[in-house]
């Protein structure tokens, strides 16, 4: 079964970057979409920003539009989400998921189908 592993997540400064990588370790990520949820205690995961398998398409979230990227490197299997001008409201558990299909429109976590455990990004002065 395909297990991701997220790394990146720390505490930062509002302002701040951090650049969040999804890996899998025996098997090639090339053949699925991969999603970046976000999760706070007491909420569902929100759909952050999703690519194709490809990285030929990508979709984000209202309120990460402008200050994250997604972007694959199947090359070293690895897909990344760059954060920048991080807020407090961004503050949770980060997730990295892969699908077989790709919704070009939304990243819902309904549609994946492997998780990783994810990783804590902490925004705060």
């Amino acid at each position: 079964q395909l297990q991701l592993v997220e790394s990146g997540g720390d505490l930062v400064q509002p302002g701040g970057s951090l650049r969040l990588s999804c890996t899998a370790s025996e098997f090639t990520l090339d053949y699925y979409s991969i999603g970046w949820f976000h999760q706070v205690p007491g909420k569902e995961r929100e759909g952050v920003s999703c690519i194709s398998s490809t990285g030929g398409s990508t979709n984000y979230g209202d309120s990460v539009k402008g200050r994250f990227t997604i972007s694959r490197d199947n090359n070293k299997n690895t897909v990344y989400l760059q954060m920048n001008n991080l807020k407090p409201e961004d503050t949770g558990y980060y997730y990295c998921a892969a699908g077989f299909s790709y919704n070009e429109y939304e990243c819902r976590a309904r549609d994946m189908d492997f998780w990783g455990k994810g990783t804590l990004v902490t925004v705060s002065s």
